[in-house]
């Protein structure tokens, strides 16, 4: 069985989700219930920190298609930061970098969240 866990902080207005370990088929019911956990509080400007998060399988990538849009509907949106290399390559594998801002920090995060916001 897959080792992962979430943990979760408030900076400002933005929940933080700390991704720790392997996001599979096993465990993204895990980060699926996090994310409607910040859905439910009204919290809808969530920061994930990848810093720790060792593997991603397709079945982990599909919790964050499936929550992007109801997410950004509710005034909000989900950065992802600081994820190790070869998990950014897997994200941008599939090309998650077009959908979703992933930077290197949680501070080049939050100061996403705090830029204005672009008309696409």
């Amino acid at each position: 069985m897959s080792n992962f866990s979430v943990g979760f902080r408030t900076k400002e207005d933005i929940r933080i989700l700390d991704l720790n370990g392997e996001l599979d088929a096993h465990t993204a019911a895990e980060l699926e219930a996090a994310i409607q956990k910040c859905q439910t509080d009204n919290c809808h400007r969530i920061l994930i920190n990848g810093s720790n998060l060792t593997y991603i399988s397709s079945a982990g990538l599909g919790v964050f298609m499936a929550y992007i849009e109801d997410v950004r509907d509710n005034g909000g949106d989900i950065k992802i930061a600081a994820l190790q290399p070869k998990v950014y390559n897997v994200f941008d594998l599939l090309g998650f970098p077009m959908l979703f801002d992933i930077v290197d920090t949680e501070e080049q995060a939050v100061s996403k969240f705090q830029a204005p916001v672009e008309k696409q």
